[in-house]
């Protein structure tokens, strides 16, 4: 088949194009020759990318206004980007995720760790929530909801258009249900033997956070016989896993309240809504009165949302998490462990140690470092790109 004659975008002489060549999937703005016609290439059109001899580097969508300029979807040149190319991408990454999970309940596809740029599609069980942040999946949608209607069997499709992401491509935020019906309830999640209730039409992302799936389950081993407090909780990601582990009590903290409810709605489905409390408040805030009144725990989690979602928020970002953990660490009793979360694309996970440690040894404890972990296998990390492995949790013995 002859490919259509896609426009081409060149990198400048002095561009690195080994880099592309080697795995990286994106090409700066800055590196591109930006003349006449470059400039006139749609956002989000289909173009060919070529170094700066005119060898051709592979097909992409182009973006020559934004930072990133180019985004590769395929080596070959003359791919053709149809139906048949995303079943190709999606069969793939559902049978990693079938081989991984018993159950139909994980990320089924992460934007470039699965060769789709833009794409997050989270999957609990008949319902698929997915988020298209880019212009060129937005013109794909038909496409995609057959391709991922027929690969997985799932009946419900819904559209979730609400990330911050599309702003930057000049998309409106929207919710839509793509196909089948909306789910009137919580859809219940089972995960590390606890019962997580996610609300994928009002809750926050998709509904739930699988990425915390194996920290949880860390934790978890940690939980027996213990009390337990979860902050920045959610719909408590950490204080329900530990319950089911065996936890004598757990204490969920949160700023919103309707996330509370489905924590608790989640321990009561699982029978232990008697050991499971909640305290709705700004999680700093809470901390500081927690110390106060000398309440001590023998596991305490902090899972914040991301202080440092760019470059430019990095040492604010950094000071923050210095300053969740000083308050963290006191809650700790003596013995116990304190785990610290970020879920930050611009803080790797030296950045974050070197704040969290700063911020408990502010608070006059000794630590130990029990162990690091990173999202799960259902978030496979693009090599070349720190974002797509953006999440740490360290586990600190005080």
């Amino acid at each position: 088949m002859t490919a259509p004659p896609f426009p081409v975008l060149r990198l400048k002489p002095k561009a690195d194009a080994r880099r592309i060549r080697h795995g990286h999937p994106w090409a700066w703005a800055d590196d591109l020759v930006l003349d006449r016609r470059a400039k006139a290439v749609p956002a989000g059109a289909l173009a060919v990318l070529q170094d700066a001899n005119r060898e051709p580097l592979g097909l992409g969508i182009a973006s020559v206004s934004a930072r990133i300029g180019f985004r590769l979807l395929d080596r070959n040149p003359e791919a053709v980007i149809d139906r048949d190319w995303l079943a190709g991408k999606v069969t793939r990454a559902l049978a990693l995720r079938t081989a991984l999970y018993d159950a139909p309940f994980y990320r089924l596809i992460h934007a470039e760790g699965d060769g789709l740029p833009g794409l997050i599609v989270d999957r609990f069980g008949d319902t698929l929530v997915m988020q298209p942040n880019a212009i060129w999946l937005e013109e794909r949608l038909d496409d995609l909801v057959a391709v991922l209607s027929e690969a997985t069997g799932c009946s419900t499709i819904i559209k979730n258009g609400t990330s911050r992401a599309r702003a930057l491509e000049g998309l409106t935020e929207e919710m839509a249900v793509l196909s089948g019906t909306a789910p009137t309830a919580p859809i219940p999640v089972p995960m590390n033997g606890a019962t997580y209730m996610a609300d994928v039409m009002g809750g926050q992302k998709t509904g739930l956070f699988y990425d915390q799936r194996p920290n949880h389950a860390f934790a978890a081993r940690l939980a027996d016989g213990a009390r337990v407090l979860d902050v920045f909780s959610h719909v408590g990601g950490f204080a329900l896993a530990a319950l089911a582990a065996g936890a004598q009590s757990a204490l969920a903290v949160d700023a919103s309240a309707p996330a509370l409810e489905l924590a608790t709605s989640g321990a009561g489905t699982m029978g232990l809504a008697n050991r499971f409390t909640t305290l709705p408040g700004d999680a700093f805030t809470t901390m500081e009165a927690l110390a106060t009144d000398g309440a001590t725990f023998d596991l305490v989690i902090a899972d914040p949302p991301a202080f440092a979602p760019s470059k430019p928020a990095l040492d604010k970002g950094l000071r923050a998490y210095e300053r969740v953990a000083r308050l963290a660490a006191p809650l700790v009793a003596e013995g116990g462990t304190l785990i610290l979360c970020s879920c930050s694309h611009a803080a790797d996970v030296g950045k974050f140690r070197a704040s969290c440690l700063r911020g408990v040894g502010r608070a006059g404890r000794e630590p130990r470092i029990l162990h690091t972990g990173f999202a799960g296998p259902d978030h496979p990390v693009h090599p070349s790109l720190s974002d797509t492995g953006y999440l740490k949790a360290i586990a600190f013995r005080l």
